[in-house]
């Protein structure tokens, strides 16, 4: 017997429907890439959204069709998203911070028809042009007074655009499960492959961080999401707050402490989300200034493992709650958060402060458990490791043109690449990247704990743990260091720190310090460059 409920397809464009009709006095600020602070409404952004889906169906673009970003967190860039997807064509986020040569495979690939870049943009796509002969222009997100000096071929200034166009225009009614969203990952082997998201799971994510323990976003609040809108969907905050009424404030192309906090002050934001480097960024500007941060109630920290100092800065110093989160591209992209449950209230803060270092727990419609090489499930005990296995309805099946063959097991879950412990909560705890976990003597070694531990030190500035080939022990522990500024730690100071803190047998054979870790173009830690670059070396053991 089937229910007798209307056939409500979940559609994108649906989201900033009901914005408009809902909430469509809330407030968009953006600062913008020329400058100044834009101010306007989510029932102008839903009208300037259909002038942008028109004009992309004047200049041919269908349902299907894909159509790359290069942008900031911006107005313009929401309009966009918004306008691509509501003609039904596939809005694709290219990552700027990427090499050129990544670029050029990625926009080929995807075979980007034109490209809607930002000012500060425009000199990557005078490189990629020639290389990207499937690009049939690019949009530069300006006024014609803004208009740059450029050598692309058919640069399209934004405004024009719109101007050329109007609001008549129906949203593309697509099927629900259409694709609208496209984010490449550099996590995998090989060349990045593309995760292709649909109508469906990105309204399904949207209501997913959407919950209490999650991002919980309201009416009554501002939220600023500071991770870009080019890494994995901005945490899904380009939806999720439309769906809730929230103010939205865009922080464009200022990520530094002073601007940030300037935006947060300034706008009263409530909640707020990043990775861990621009925290530290603020939480600098913050103390050297004797600022603080009146209005905000909440920060999301995701991308890497969050060091302790900053949940600890955050909440003793500004009564900020901090909450750990995380994901993958292949995610939507997030998967847990660090929510607090009702056991914890009489715990000591130390215990609490575990809890709150770890990934967290998963939200309904994210099932997740750890598993040994056999594919055999472990218990949550807090102390089996295995490897992380996820599935649900906004998680990846496949890569993009079936590059990488099949991702999911017989029960169709997604190997993570994690290696993870999960305990009798719930909270998972991820102790390595499979390819990155230390292998001595038989059992396992964290690089993850082990540079969380380091990086308490108050003279390091980073810390990364790599394994090194050891002919009695398979491999241990090399950790390479950056120093603060002005600081003279030696590697005996490192050792004598960690003493205490972390098992006798994790302990690293040997500490070097480098003037700078190499990271990929999402702020992770380059493993493999630094295991590349100290490729030969010998411990002192």
């Amino acid at each position: 017997m089937s229910g007798l409920m209307q056939d409500w397809p979940l559609l994108v464009p649906s989201i900033l429907e009901h914005a408009r009709i809902n909430h469509g006095e809330q407030e968009v600020v953006t600062r913008t890439v020329e400058g100044p602070i834009h101010r306007y409404t989510y029932a102008e952004l839903y009208g300037r959204a259909k002038r942008c889906a028109k004009a992309l169906s004047k200049l041919g673009v269908g349902e299907g069709d894909v159509v790359a970003t290069l942008a900031w967190n911006t107005h313009r860039h929401m309009e966009a998203w918004y306008g691509i997807m509501g003609i039904g064509a596939v809005c694709h986020t290219l990552n700027p911070r990427l090499f050129t040569e990544q670029i050029v495979y990625i926009a080929n690939h995807a075979e980007d028809q034109y490209v809607f870049t930002d000012l500060t943009f425009v000199p990557i796509c005078e490189a990629i042009e020639s290389q990207c002969p499937g690009i049939k222009g690019f949009v530069i997100m300006t006024d014609r007074e803004h208009m740059p000096e450029t050598r692309l071929d058919n640069a399209i200034c934004y405004e024009d655009l719109l101007a050329d166009s109007d609001e008549d225009f129906e949203w593309t009614q697509v099927e629900e499960n259409a694709a609208c969203g496209l984010c490449y990952t550099s996590g995998t082997t090989g060349n990045p492959k593309g995760v292709l998201y649909s109508h469906r799971s990105n309204v399904l994510h949207a209501l997913t961080v959407n919950q209490a323990d999650a991002f919980g976003l309201k009416a009554s609040e501002a939220v600023m999401p500071v991770v870009p809108m080019f890494h994995a969907n901005a945490w899904a905050i380009a939806f999720a707050a439309p769906m809730t009424g929230t103010k939205l404030v865009m922080p464009g192309s200022e990520m530094d402490g002073k601007s940030i906090h300037e935006l947060l002050d300034r706008e009263q934001v409530t909640f707020t989300a990043a990775v861990p480097t621009v925290w530290l960024m603020l939480l600098q500007h913050l103390e050297e200034n004797d600022l603080s941060l009146p209005h905000l109630e909440r920060v999301m920290i995701g991308g890497s493992a969050v060091p302790e100092t900053i949940v600890a800065r955050f909440e003793d110093n500004y009564g900020v709650t901090v909450t750990h989160g995380w994901g993958m591209t292949e995610m939507s992209p997030l998967g847990t958060f660090s929510a607090m449950k009702p056991a914890m209230s009489d715990m000591s803060k130390d215990d609490r402060m575990k809890f709150k270092l770890k990934q967290g727990r998963a939200p309904y419609m994210v099932e997740m458990k750890i598993v040994d090489d056999d594919g055999k499930e472990l218990p949550r005990d807090g102390e089996s490791f295995g490897h992380l296995v996820v599935r649900g309805p906004a998680i990846a099946k496949g890569y993009y043109k079936g590059e990488g063959g099949e991702i999911l097991d017989g029960d169709g879950f997604f190997d993570t690449g994690d290696v993870a412990h999960i305990d009798e909560h719930g909270f998972m705890q991820i102790t390595d990247r499979a390819k990155d976990v230390i292998k001595s003597g038989g059992e396992w070694i964290s690089s993850i704990e082990l540079e969380n531990v380091a990086v308490g030190h108050p003279d390091l500035a980073e810390a990364a743990v790599i394994g090194i080939p050891h002919p009695k022990w398979d491999e241990r522990p090399l950790l390479i260091c950056v120093k603060n500024e002005g600081t003279s730690i030696d590697r005996d100071g490192v050792l004598e720190f960690l003493q205490g803190k972390i098992a006798k047998w994790w302990m690293p054979d040997d500490v070097v310090f480098v003037d700078e870790i190499p990271h990929t173009a999402t702020g992770k830690i380059q493993k493999r460059t630094l295991r590349e670059q100290f490729d030969g070396y010998k411990l002192p053991s």
